[in-house]
């Protein structure tokens, strides 16, 4: 069960991810509140990069922005390939994919309610 404190941290950290993703120049950002419907996070971040490079590099800055202003190391999988990268920064969970990879998962679609859309920012 979260505490208040804990709230707000996730709620820090999210605002902290969607500005490293937008001033990395993500596309298509979608934020899914998780909170009540899994235990693995209490949001779920998901965006594009235009090529495998920018993907990588999407990750690469936002890992390091957790670990700098939180202290929190983010687990990372799947940078070595650009193709789709999971950032796991424990209250939030972070995945950039290439637009074709993106549209191949359709992951928001898995947690979003029937009819409803995720929120865009």
């Amino acid at each position: 069960m979260s505490t208040a404190t804990d709230t707000a941290t996730s709620e820090k950290l999210l605002a902290t991810i969607l500005k490293s993703l937008s001033d990395d120049k993500a596309e298509d950002i979608v934020q899914i509140d998780l909170r009540g419907k899994t235990e693995i996070g209490d949001y779920m971040v998901i965006c594009t990069g235009r090529s495998t490079r920018q993907v990588s590099a999407i990750s690469e800055k936002l890992a390091q922005t957790v670990k700098d202003e939180f202290g929190t190391v983010a687990k990372t999988e799947g940078k070595e390939t650009g193709d789709w990268v999971l950032i796991d920064t424990g209250d939030v969970i972070v995945h950039v994919f290439r637009p074709e990879v993106r549209e191949f998962y359709q992951l928001e679609k898995m947690w979003q309610p029937m009819g409803a859309d995720a929120t865009a920012h």
